[in-house]
C-alpha cells in the first residue's frame, strides 16, 4: 500500500534536500539561501537548472542522473507528487537534485539575479481561461527575468497544442529568440537525451494518440513584454489532472 499524504509530508519535512515555503510561511520566513544555492546547498559552481511544476520530479531526477556537472531544482506546490521524486532522489544519493515546495507566483523570491541559467516546463497546465496563470505569460517571463542571465534559456514540453501555439506567438511578438521548435517531437526522431526523458503522464498521452510539442527560446534581459492579442483554439481533449476544459472554443 502506497503512502498516504499525512506520511509523505512527514517524510519530506525531514528529507534535507526539500525546501518547503509555500505563501502561508514564506511573508514570515526569510529564505537565507536565495543567492546562496551553490555556496550552502549543492557546494560547487555548476549551473542551476529549474523545473517549475515539477509534479513528480520526474524530469529533475532524470536531468540530475545525465548531467552530474549540473545542478537541479524541481519546484511545484503539490507535496505528495513531489515525495516521488524527492524520495528517489535521497534513494538514489543524488546531489546535484534539490526541491522547493512553493508557489510559481513568486518563484523570483527564492532565486538572485543570473542564479538560474535554464528553466525547464515540463507539462504544464496550459491555463486557457486565465492568461496570467500560465507559466510561458509576459506575467511569468518578467518574474523569470529577475533571476536568469540575459538570454537564459527556457524549454517548454508539452501536449498541448494551445500552451504551445500561445508560447510560440509570445516569443514571436515579443521577438524571442527561437532555437527549436517542433509540433511533434518524437516524429523527428529527436536523439537529444534531455528531451528523451519521458514523465508517467507523457506515456499515457502518447498512448492516447498525443502528439508531444517542444520550444527552446531564449529570454532577453530588457525589453517591454507584450501579450500577443490573436485567438486561439481550445485543447479539445481533457488531460489527466487538469480542470475541465472551458465551453468556450477559443482563448486569448
Amino acid at each position: 500500500m502506497s503512502k498516504g499524504k499525512l506520511a509523505k509530508f512527514a517524510d519530506m519535512a525531514s528529507y534535507p534536500h526539500v525546501f518547503e515555503y509555500p505563501y502561508s510561511v514564506v511573508e514570515d520566513v526569510p529564505f537565507d539561501m536565495r543567492g546562496r544555492w551553490r555556496q550552502d546547498f549543492f557546494h560547487n559552481d555548476n549551473p542551476i537548472v529549474l523545473e517549475l511544476g515539477c509534479g513528480r520530479g520526474e524530469y529533475a531526477v532524470g536531468l540530475a542522473r545525465r548531467y552530474p556537472n549540473r545542478n537541479f531544482i524541481g519546484v511545484d506546490i503539490k507535496g505528495a507528487r513531489m515525495w516521488s521524486g524527492a524520495t528517489e532522489a535521497l534513494k538514489e544519493g543524488l546531489r546535484n537534485v534539490a526541491f522547493l515546495r512553493t508557489n510559481i507566483e513568486i518563484i523570483d523570491r527564492f532565486f538572485a539575479p543570473g542564479e538560474v541559467q535554464e528553466i525547464w516546463l515540463t507539462f504544464s497546465d496550459p491555463q486557457m481561461k486565465k492568461v496570467t496563470k500560465r507559466l510561458t505569460s509576459t506575467y511569468f517571463l518578467q518574474r523569470y527575468r529577475r533571476f536568469l542571465p540575459d538570454g537564459g534559456i527556457i524549454h517548454l514540453k508539452t501536449d498541448s497544442n494551445f500552451l504551445f501555439t500561445y508560447t510560440k506567438y509570445v516569443t514571436e511578438v515579443n521577438h524571442l529568440p527561437v532555437e527549436a521548435c517542433t509540433e511533434d517531437l518524437y516524429a523527428n526522431g529527436d536523439s537529444s537525451l534531455d528531451l528523451a526523458i519521458r514523465t508517467y503522464y507523457e506515456q499515457q498521452w502518447l498512448a492516447r494518440g498525443l502528439t508531444i510539442k517542444y520550444l527552446r527560446f531564449r529570454l532577453p534581459a530588457g525589453g517591454e513584454l507584450v501579450e500577443p492579442e490573436v485567438e486561439i483554439p481550445l485543447d479539445e481533449y481533457r488531460s489527466y489532472n487538469r480542470d475541465k476544459r472551458s465551453s468556450l472554443q477559443t482563448s486569448r
